[in-house]
């Protein structure tokens, strides 16, 4: 369990897919509304579906849960369920992903999948969230385009940038550079998964390519000396989820992530859980996990929450007002 310190200590989370976090008790509501699963057959069983032999196993299991997402309502209820459990961890802000493509196949539009999102997160006061569309590079870039397409009509929706997830290894950035150019000309902030499942090549097409504000994980880039010297130089943020990156066989064990060696340099990281349904974890833990196996400061971890505000989408304002409620909470500055 980790140190109460972390518990009260006021959080933002840059990288969460809404799918991904989903409570297990109300993703097993969405099963047994739909049939249940013959090789789920109570909510323990549900626990043990997500573990994972590799990252290839990770996105099956994805694809599998998200067969019990097929209605708008779906979608309003997980994301006041989310919403809640985000706030009962003291997390005050979140840029959230969801990706409307991977829901078409249940005829669910763009449009309406963002509204009824935001329906339910606006059911939670306690935290504000804004979303971020995953493009999912599997479908290619002409759905991307469509997709970015209708983001735009519901823009004003707090859909404040684009990223792509999914396969990354078979689908390079490249692929997406008139997307993302198209999204930039449109307002969205921009970001890539890169440096997760392919190496540091990908992080460079990402920011060559797809020039891309912020760098979702970024791993490998300890596979390029000269990349983490341009990541440092141009303070590209990366979005962090270490102990996601131990259950997807990433890296063997947190002692063995490069986060404190990036910290090191100079490069700024922030810390975010990825999937916190699907791999067990909270930022809590994931504070935790750092300083028991990476021999993180609570000073550190400050550190990194600080990061997170300033690599946050919100303007500048909104940045020093948090930064200042942050460092002024009750639950900043206690000893661990």
């Amino acid at each position: 369990m980790p140190n109460t310190a972390f518990s009260r200590l006021p959080k933002v989370e840059l990288h969460l897919h809404l799918e991904g976090a989903i409570p297990l008790p109300a993703l097993w509501e969405l099963i047994q509304k739909y049939g249940g699963a013959p090789d789920v057959p109570d909510l323990a069983a549900l626990e043990r579906r997500f573990v994972y032999r590799d990252f290839v196993h990770f996105l099956l299991t994805w694809g599998w849960k998200n067969q019990f997402l097929r209605e708008y309502d779906d979608f309003t209820y997980i994301a006041g369920q989310v919403a809640r459990h985000l706030a009962a961890q003291n997390i005050r802000y979140a840029e959230t992903y969801f990706s409307p493509a991977d829901f078409a196949r249940h005829g669910l539009r763009t449009q309406r999948l963002a509204e009824a999102i935001r329906t339910g997160l606006e059911r939670v006061p306690q935290i504000e969230v804004a979303l971020v569309a995953d493009l999912v590079r599997d479908f290619g870039p002409r759905r991307a385009a469509v997709t970015l397409a209708e983001l735009r009509e519901v823009q004003a929706l707090g859909i404040v940038g684009i990223t792509i997830g999914g396969s990354e290894a078979d689908y390079p950035p490249e692929l997406f550079a008139d997307v993302f150019a198209q999204a930039r000309a449109w307002g969205f902030h921009t970001s890539a998964h890169a440096g997760e499942a392919a190496g540091a090549e990908s992080v460079w097409g990402a920011i060559r390519s797809l020039h891309v504000e912020r760098i979702g994980h970024g791993t490998r880039a300890s596979e390029d000396e000269a990349l983490l010297d341009y990541l440092a130089a141009q303070h590209i943020p990366l979005e962090m989820c270490p102990l996601s990156h131990v259950r997807t066989g990433l890296v063997p064990s947190v002692a063995a992530h490069p986060l404190r060696r990036y910290m090191q340099r100079g490069l700024l990281v922030t810390v975010n859980t990825d999937d916190p349904a699907m791999f067990g974890n909270s930022l809590a833990q994931e504070y935790q996990a750092l300083v028991d196996e990476l021999g993180l400061s609570l000073d550190d971890i400050r550190a990194l929450i600080l990061n997170g505000i300033r690599a946050s989408w919100l303007p500048q304002e909104r940045k020093a007002r948090l930064i200042e409620a942050f460092t002024g909470d009750p639950g900043w500055v206690p000893s661990l």
